[in-house]
């Protein structure tokens, strides 16, 4: 568990279930409310400065989309769960960040919780935050720690007009914003995919000290993208198979397509932890080939000048009854042994193949 977030978790300690205590970090300044209404005929958009202005959205039979960027001022979570009669524990869930991926059904609302990944290619890591999705029969409060873009096709979507979600009950606005947090991950991956790829050519050409240290990093970061996925296949398979009478008919089909995109996405993480690991063994394999292809060659080395090694030791006995010591031609025939076996041995290496 990180150290940090540790830290503001006893902010907790001995208060009373529900309390909302914010344990993320503040991303932006200044929280900003964006709303949504539309039906099939009619769209009003605009942004809020006060949590005020939501309110009488809550009553009209339209369908209402409130998105809240930034969860640190928790006055504003506060007055939107009382508004909304959202439980207690459902403010505390929106506002702890370190939340695992779930779904809760309160009979009136649904309660979501995801995480949303960006891959920050300044720091080249990944980064998660926590978006929280409430739904009801006529309205969508989604909130996140900061402004993000993955939103932002769907909102077009909505101008637009295209495809059946202005037709459609807030059931399938709630699907369509699960949906792109899912899509997102295809992006992730991607990213990883590529970099996988370029580690695994590195490693086959010229594997060094860095590319043991890329495996490594890329290894915790694909654990920690399991890690944030693995629970979102439970989430999504509870919306889908749901018998809350929120979720229509009509939407099921498209909760059971977004289900087998999480799979797909599970299978393909999966895929990369297990590329990752066979990687490492790759490399640790090539460390040890190296290390037995310098040792074969000191041990040839050392092979040939044992014996040669062994006559110049002999002749450096001194002994005072040495024929070849008053040998004109000893110096020259010794010297040329030893070439000759030195030059055999080589030879005999080679025809084993020993070098």
């Amino acid at each position: 568990m990180p150290r940090l977030f540790m830290k503001r978790a006893k902010q907790k300690v001995g208060l009373t279930p529900g309390t909302p205590v914010y344990t993320g970090e503040k991303k932006i300044e200044k929280v900003r409310i964006r709303i949504i209404d539309y039906d099939a005929t009619q769209l009003e958009e605009k942004e809020a400065t006060t949590i005020e202005e939501c309110f009488p959205f809550k009553d009209k039979p339209t369908v209402t989309w409130i998105n809240i960027d930034g969860l640190h001022d928790i006055e504003l979570i506060e007055k939107i769960g009382k508004h909304f009669d959202l439980h207690p524990l459902v403010l505390e869930d929106i506002v702890n960040t370190e939340q695992r991926p779930k779904l809760e059904d309160f009979g009136n609302y649904i309660f979501l919780v995801l995480k949303m990944l960006y891959y920050d290619n300044k720091k080249n890591e990944l980064e998660a935050e926590q978006v929280s999705l409430i739904f009801g029969s006529n309205f969508v409060i989604s909130s996140q720690e900061r402004v993000g873009r993955i939103f932002e096709p769907l909102r077009e979507r909505i101008r637009k007009g295209k495809g059946r979600i202005r037709k459609s009950a807030a059931d399938y606005l709630a699907y369509a914003l699960v949906d792109s947090v899912v899509d997102n991950y295809f992006v992730i991956l991607e990213q990883y995919g590529e970099g996988i790829e370029d580690i695994e050519r590195e490693l086959v050409t010229n594997s060094t000290q860095e590319t043991l240290q890329a495996i490594r990093a890329f290894k915790k970061e694909v654990i920690f993208l399991r890690k944030s996925i693995w629970p979102l296949r439970e989430v999504v398979n509870s919306f889908e198979r749901g018998e809350s009478s929120l979720i229509n008919e009509s939407t099921v089909i498209y909760l059971r397509d977004a289900y087998d995109h999480t799979i797909q996405i599970i299978d393909t993480v999966e895929s990369y932890r297990d590329m990752l690991s066979g990687m490492m063994d790759i490399y640790l394999s090539s460390i040890s080939n190296k290390m037995n292809e310098v040792m074969k060659v000191l041990t040839i080395f050392a092979s040939i000048f044992i014996p040669l090694t062994f006559v110049a030791g002999l002749y450096g006995m001194n002994f005072q009854f040495m024929p070849e010591l008053e040998w004109r031609w000893g110096y020259f025939a010794v010297v040329g042994f030893m070439v000759l076996v030195g030059i055999s041995l080589a030879a005999y290496f080679k025809k084993k193949k020993w070098l």
